[in-house]
């Protein structure tokens, strides 16, 4: 089997459940037949250097932005340090425009929206995000049509969650996209995790 590599994106101010829910779900994962692992998730900040996620939590990165493996999923988590500090940061915004080249699929959590774009990869497409900011992005960014009232959105390759919880959803949705819907249902029993969205065990 190969193990699909799933890069979660963290810096300062990150919101905790837009990387740790995708985080586990993609780690507990497994395939329904032989106990293996079909994802290997590794953290990767700008510096790989100690960041302060929001409130306080501090997470060391596996990786910097120079020392990463290659990425089949690229995750792009929200939070305060995407929508107030990380839009302004331009080496980032190349660096994820550089990983949506070569990735399978590129998603974001919240307003990690604002971050995929800035890197001009959501031009003319359908996305969503917190719904506190969906007025926010939809002035910021004109040529998207911003979804509202929804979970996530799937453009294909690119795929949009609205805020925090929503990214485990989403991540559950990717899983049985990639392996089958009973997968996706074993991975959200193995979490007590209760399935809000419809669409995540639409076959």
């Amino acid at each position: 089997m190969n193990q699909k590599i799933v890069g979660i994106l963290l810096f300062n101010e990150v919101e905790v459940l837009d990387f740790a829910g995708p985080f586990e779900v993609f780690s507990v994962t497994q395939q329904a037949s032989n106990d293996e692992r079909p994802f290997k998730v590794i953290t990767i900040s700008q510096d790989g250097e100690l960041i302060k996620a929001r409130n306080g939590l501090q997470v060391k990165p596996d990786f910097s932005f120079e020392q990463h493996p290659e990425l089949d999923i690229l995750i792009v988590p929200g939070g305060y340090g995407a929508r107030e500090i990380e839009v302004h940061n331009k080496t980032l915004h190349q660096w994820i425009q550089k990983q949506d080249q070569t990735t399978m699929h590129t998603m974001s959590v919240c307003t990690g929206a604002f971050l995929l774009a800035k890197a001009r990869l959501l031009e003319g497409l359908s996305v969503t995000t917190h719904f506190s900011s969906l007025d926010k992005l939809e002035t910021a960014f004109p040529s998207l049509t911003v979804k509202r009232n929804t979970k996530f959105v799937d453009q294909g390759h690119i795929l949009t969650s609205a805020g925090i919880s929503a990214g485990i959803e989403l991540s559950l949705y990717l899983v049985g996209k990639l392996l089958g819907t009973a997968i996706a249902k074993e991975t959200a029993q193995q979490m007590e995790y209760t399935i809000q969205s419809k669409d995540v065990l639409a076959d």
